[in-house]
């Protein structure tokens, strides 16, 4: 099994940005902890702060990986783009946030990517990855 997690932008300051909402560790280090947790399963990890590449990224894989779990972050609320690349290819997709989006700002209300993922899984910190990674197995 061979699985994406597809981090957008600024998720590469995790472990730096608002702790208070995002923790403390990077994802680098919270991703070798998932490769541990799931030996059995290809772990792949890309992340982009540039709309186009996340695109990109979503076609290149859509058609021969078993799961993406996709966190668009901000473009979560913004991109069309993205949104109709996940509709677009045949791979199932986990949209997730690491903070529960309803309790933010309204804008962050608003999915363009949830109508064409699997599900969705927000709120539970980092785990909310793991949540994605079982139920894609």
């Amino acid at each position: 099994m061979k699985i994406l997690i597809l981090n957008g932008p600024n998720l590469n300051l995790l472990g730096k940005r608002e702790p208070e909402v995002y923790g403390d560790q990077t994802f680098e280090d919270y991703f070798e902890a998932l490769q541990s947790k799931f030996e059995g399963i290809d772990l792949e990890y890309y992340q982009s702060n540039i709309e186009g590449e996340i695109i990109s990224k979503i076609q290149e894989v859509g058609f021969s990986y078993d799961g993406i779990v996709l966190n668009a972050a901000s473009y979560t609320h913004t991109s069309v783009g993205i949104g109709d690349a996940v509709k677009a290819i045949e791979t199932p997709v986990v949209e997730v946030h690491i903070s529960n989006t309803h309790k933010r700002e309204d804008f962050r209300h608003v999915s363009y990517i949830s109508s064409g993922a699997k599900g969705v899984i927000l709120g539970f910190g980092l785990q909310s990855y793991d949540l994605a990674i079982e139920s894609l197995r």
